[in-house]
């Protein structure tokens, strides 16, 4: 399984982009991901972030508000 995160709108910074698009191996992960990085994704122009597990939407979207 591979869990990934998709933003709304695209995010503006390259690095937690690709960091996002590689995924990861399970759901806490990625949440745990998630919780480090809202702000910056926040700062980044992202409004509001999906979980996808292969292409299963898992929740959201979820509004980022810092």
């Amino acid at each position: 399984m591979s869990y990934r995160w998709t933003f709304t709108p695209s995010c503006d910074d390259p690095e937690l982009a690709s960091v996002a698009e590689r995924g990861w191996d399970d759901q806490a992960r990625a949440e745990a991901w998630l919780t480090g990085f809202y702000v910056e994704l926040a700062d980044a122009g992202v409004a509001a972030v999906t979980l996808v597990e292969e292409d299963r939407v898992v929740y959201g979207p979820m509004p980022l508000e810092a």
